[in-house]
């Protein structure tokens, strides 16, 4: 029996390789960086499946290539904002990704970045190790913000939202969200959160963590005229996608001081040109888009990843499916 052949961008996490290799031909970028525009092209020629990143654009052009062979694109993500579905769809390939199963890995980033940037922790840690560190106990260094009690404003309420309205609330803060599905009474109750308008969410909360999908609606909904909005000693928290906030806008922002600081683990470009202004910043806290990076979560995606891959492959249905509709065609 001819085996499928599947093209993977990345090496992941045990087990999804050896799972993906006892049904099928793998193809795999072993290189340590994503494959280029030409290797993606050359890679998915004529394979049934592609297990791809949020580094990879899957787009029409990776669609022709891969031909009428191609059944289904699992991404190794939650989001699909580097894939065409509409187009996927048209076609009758499934598009799937790992689900929530990272939220509360998520969430504890977020809120790492809560803690860090407004208590100084990155700047304070450079003084010790570059031994800038000269007079022991001092009481007006790297003064910062209070965390508790403080208000905590979250766009969009899904899993990994919802996550850090409860982190919030064990830190005694009052917890207000706006998604654009409005207000969720359950919701409200279970994690004594209040559903408000955008205006009210911008100008009211302290720390404004982002959780929402990247799509046409939130490109760029961070913008020069939420930023002027926000209270001067508030903070922007970003584990989401870079694009939901304008770069130029957030950097502008923060030189003329309209917000306190920013945690970033997520930028417009991935990685951050090395004159971004934004590296040189001494009110932001960097990561290099880390969210789901621990170990159990990370080697849970690449289990998901796998299964849903091979369950398309053999006429089952995948764990987490981007574009139900396909399964009418």
């Amino acid at each position: 029996m001819k085996k499928w052949s599947v093209y993977v961008t990345r090496r992941i996490l045990d087990p999804a390789i050896p799972m993906i290799a006892k049904e099928c031909n793998i193809f795999l970028n072993n290189k340590e960086r994503p494959p280029t525009r030409s290797e993606l092209l050359t890679g998915v020629r004529n394979r049934d499946a592609i297990l791809c990143t949020l580094s990879d654009k899957i787009d029409r052009r990776v669609m022709d290539v891969a031909g009428s062979t191609l059944r289904v694109i699992s991404s190794y993500s939650t989001g699909v904002d580097h894939i065409d579905t509409e187009e996927a769809t048209k076609r009758g390939i499934y598009v799937t990704t790992t689900g929530d199963i990272l939220a509360e890995t998520v969430a504890d980033l977020a809120f790492a970045l809560v803690l860090a940037i407004s208590r100084q922790v990155t700047r304070g840690y450079e003084l010790v190790i570059h031994k800038r560190w000269k007079v022991g106990a001092d009481p007006n260094l790297l003064l910062g913000s209070d965390v508790h009690g403080m208000t905590m404003g979250i766009i969009g309420l899904g899993r990994i939202g919802s996550a850090m309205a409860r982190r919030a609330k064990g830190f005694d803060m009052s917890v207000i969200y706006h998604t654009r599905h409005g207000r969720n009474i359950e919701l409200d109750k279970e994690l004594d959160a209040k559903y408000v308008d955008m205006d009210k969410l911008i100008e009211e909360s302290d720390f404004l963590s982002l959780h929402c999908p990247l799509n046409t609606g939130t490109y760029h909904l961070i913008n020069e005229s939420k930023l002027r909005r926000m209270k001067k000693n508030s903070y922007i928290i970003n584990t989401a996608r870079g694009e939901i906030i304008n770069e130029k806008h957030l950097i502008k922002a923060l030189k003329k001081k309209w917000i306190a600081g920013a945690g970033l683990d997520v930028f417009e470009k991935e990685p951050p040109s090395p004159n971004n202004p934004l590296l040189k910043m001494n009110n932001v806290v960097l990561l290099p888009h880390i969210g789901s990076a621990t170990f159990p979560t990370r080697t849970k995606m690449a289990e998901v990843a796998a299964e849903n891959l091979l369950n398309v492959l053999n006429g089952k249905s995948p764990i987490y499916l981007v574009n139900p509709e396909v399964t009418g065609k």
